[in-house]
């Protein structure tokens, strides 16, 4: 099993930075050593920056600098109303001044679910400040020039939930957020019930008889529950209500995207069993990239922390083969 730090860990430091008007919590650590270059990992849905734990470890110890924040409405970073916080565009810019505090000239973005449409997200606004990128689960898809509701196809209908009133208003105090979770992450009922499908979204009847997760220690779910406890669901959720601003952001991109590549190396590492992002759904991404590295794990969606040392294996692997592109002036 790949190491990984605790929510207390001595190896990470709790730190906030003001980012363009907005207080953002993120975990720093620092390898022994003068850093190589900075690593920005970008978590997903429903998910912290303590998501990344398997990673920050082998980051650190490759002498890399690793910053993982909790992304708008999670954890301790604010959680304000307006959707237009929770846009590509909008993470992008946060942490591109992110980088600029912390005096990075250049970084590695690392991505998982929504976190790996950020990264590239931020490789299309700010080329010049990504010198690679990784993404787990999460293929890339191009800015289009017309609008399409993501959740027509089927392996997404469950977003039509989440981005209604019922889940934000049904998990409401630690109790519900717990069961809730221990759902999303695999949990079971005592009959093999799930209370969590791509289809229809949260079964609530179900969400009580779910047990605990195998994914996470009891420290790690408390540490879980008390960051959602914080601000409750409606952040995390307004992810699920961008699209039109998304599209907006990107239409005078999607005019110009014909023939564009991204010129930095990427690692994309697909899940075999990811009901919500199989790998069938990354088939034609390959024309977008001038250096893409494909790799696959036989795991499900949360291939961060079931099948940690095969993901960090192909991190590795992709990293130490672009060792010398990835040297900063730190």
């Amino acid at each position: 099993m790949a190491d990984k730090v605790s929510p207390y860990d001595s190896r990470i430091q709790y730190k906030t930075a003001n980012l363009n008007g907005v207080t953002y919590s993120y975990i720093l650590a620092e390898p022994a050593s003068k850093p190589k270059n900075t690593v920005v990992l970008v978590h997903g849905w429903p998910d912290l920056s303590l998501g990344w734990r398997y990673q920050i470890p082998l980051l650190t110890s490759m002498g890399f600098r690793v910053l993982v924040p909790d992304m708008m409405g999670y954890g301790g970073t604010d959680s304000p109303e307006p959707l237009s916080y929770y846009t590509y565009k909008r993470a992008a810019d946060d942490i591109a001044e992110l980088a600029r505090q912390v005096g990075a000239p250049s970084i590695i973005l690392g991505g998982h679910d929504w976190g790996g449409a950020i990264v590239y997200r931020i490789a299309l606004w700010y080329p010049k400040l990504v010198s690679a990128l990784f993404s787990v689960c999460t293929p890339y898809h191009s800015p289009r020039s017309q609008f399409m509701d993501a959740t027509k196809a089927p392996n997404f209908k469950y977003q039509l939930q989440l981005r209604g009133p019922d889940v934000q208003a049904h998990i409401l105090g630690e109790e519900k957020l717990r069961q809730f979770l221990n759902a999303l992450y695999g949990g079971r009922g005592p009959n093999g019930e799930l209370g969590f499908n791509t289809t229809e979204g949260c079964n609530f009847e179900v969400l009580p008889k779910i047990g605990p997760t195998r994914l996470l220690t009891n420290e790690e779910m408390d540490f879980y529950v008390k960051r959602y406890a914080i601000h409750g669901m409606r952040g995390p959720l307004n992810w699920y209500r961008t699209q039109e601003l998304n599209f907006e952001d990107e239409k005078e991109m999607a005019k110009n995207i014909e023939g564009f590549k991204f010129k930095m190396p990427v690692l994309f590492i697909a899940g075999t069993k990811d009901a919500a992002l199989p790998p069938a759904i990354s088939h034609g991404m390959d024309m977008w990239f001038e250096s893409l590295t494909r790799r696959e794990v036989n795991t499900s969606h949360w291939a961060l922390w079931e099948k940690p040392a095969e993901v960090n294996k192909h991190i590795t692997e992709f990293l130490s083969d672009k060792s010398e592109t990835l040297l900063s002036n730190l």
